[in-house]
């Protein structure tokens, strides 16, 4: 059973493409993002997406392009590599404000009911937002951040095995 659809929403002072650079990147870490890496064959509709560790050797979310239609609407579906919770769907829909700023929902589809990927999820919208915003404004990360982020980057190794890359092999979605 899943919840219903979790909504974030926030507003960012800058312009819509670099508040869609930040969400779409592929050549640099994901600040807003636990620092994770987005990794794709080619960032459009159908291609498989996961979150991986800045050394590469984890895959923290496994997933597939479900729009990428540039600065108004990303998404993907969503899957922990950790946990065995069926998948939901991730959605990031900007759009211009009148101000010459953002509003920037993040919408979660299909969240599992009750499960450890509702539970992260819950407090990760929020965290990816609050960033998100810092970061396409101009602001960096805040040093407790940065030090979260070398905690996690040095203790990588307490990963499950079940996230390592080669568990994780990047698939074409099947259209079948």
């Amino acid at each position: 059973m899943s919840a219903p659809d979790r909504l974030f929403r926030i507003h960012i002072q800058a312009p819509i493409e670099r508040v869609w650079r930040e969400l779409t990147k592929t050549d640099e870490a994901q600040g807003a993002v636990f620092n994770a890496w987005l990794v794709s064959t080619v960032l459009g509709e159908g291609a498989p997406l996961q979150m991986r560790t800045g050394s590469g050797k984890n895959v923290i979310v496994d997933g597939h392009v479900l729009v990428h239609k540039p600065y108004t609407h990303f998404a993907h579906t969503h899957r922990f590599t950790q946990y065995d919770d069926p998948l939901c769907e991730v959605h990031y829909l900007l759009k211009e404000t009148a101000d010459g700023g953002v509003e920037l929902t993040l919408r979660v589809v299909g969240l599992p009911e009750g499960t450890p990927t509702a539970k992260s999820m819950a407090s990760g919208g929020d965290f990816i937002l609050k960033h998100l915003k810092r970061l396409a404004e101009g602001q960096g990360l805040p040093l407790g951040t940065k030090i979260m982020y070398a905690l996690m980057g040095s203790m990588e190794f307490v990963l499950p095995k079940r996230c390592r890359t080669e568990h994780w092999p990047m698939k074409e979605k099947d259209h079948g």
